[in-house]
């Protein structure tokens, strides 16, 4: 799990990188948590979601917003988080010009940036959002929203509320060609603590869906 060093808009951002041993492999990119309540590359979620991605032979990065662990800069209320994010896409796809597909992850604080950076880019077939905090940020910049995704929250999840995140996937779900696979995990809580096996069988089972209709429709 090589590092590697992106430049970013306010210098360097330290990531990890994993390259796919298949020609053309799709590329995913992982977002960490909210950088100022303890949010890094190494968040346990995070860590699940890029080697769910990994697994499924997707190369795939994760990297720490700016002002964390090697990253420069500091916090910038989500703004430049967003522009570090779309650097860290930049380096991606530069390093995987013949991508067979593109897709963002995030957890909490990085599934709102997530969200963002899918409607700057549309190359990105697809996403996973975990715990998007839709009770904290607006997201109501998803209109319309340009792919679909999987939404993964806990039953008990002490930050976001089950019913801010059911009236987002309502939203996203009403609108044209769009399919939203929405699964609440049972006794989970922000954190899925104890429930992280269950997180990653989630995500396994829809990037295999996906990527089986990936594999037909190039077939076809």
């Amino acid at each position: 799990m090589p590092e590697v060093i992106i430049n970013g808009p306010e210098g360097r951002l330290e990531g990890r990188y994993l390259h796919s041993k298949q020609p053309n492999a799709p590329i995913a990119l992982m977002l960490h948590p909210h950088p100022q309540h303890g949010g890094t590359m190494n968040n346990k979620i995070v860590y699940t979601l890029y080697h769910s991605f990994a697994k499924r032979g997707f190369s795939t990065l994760r990297f720490n917003f700016r002002g964390i662990g090697r990253s420069q800069g500091s916090y910038d209320r989500g703004e430049g988080e967003l522009s570090d994010a779309a650097s860290a896409l930049d380096w991606l796809q530069t390093y995987n010009p013949n991508a067979a597909q593109c897709w963002i992850a995030g957890f909490s604080f990085g599934a709102w940036i997530g969200m963002q950076l899918l409607m700057r880019r549309p190359e990105i077939a697809g996403f996973v959002a975990v715990a998007p905090p839709a009770n904290m940020f607006d997201f109501s910049f998803l209109a319309p929203c340009p792919s679909s995704g999987l939404v993964v929250l806990g039953s008990a999840d002490e930050l976001v509320t089950q019913e801010s995140v059911q009236k987002l996937v309502d939203k996203l779900s009403s609108q044209r060609d769009i399919s939203i696979d929405y699964k609440v995990v049972s006794g989970a809580n922000h954190f899925f603590q104890n429930k992280i096996e269950d997180l990653d069988k989630q995500v396994d089972r829809y990037l295999a869906a996906q990527l089986k209709k990936l594999a037909a429709a190039q077939a076809g």
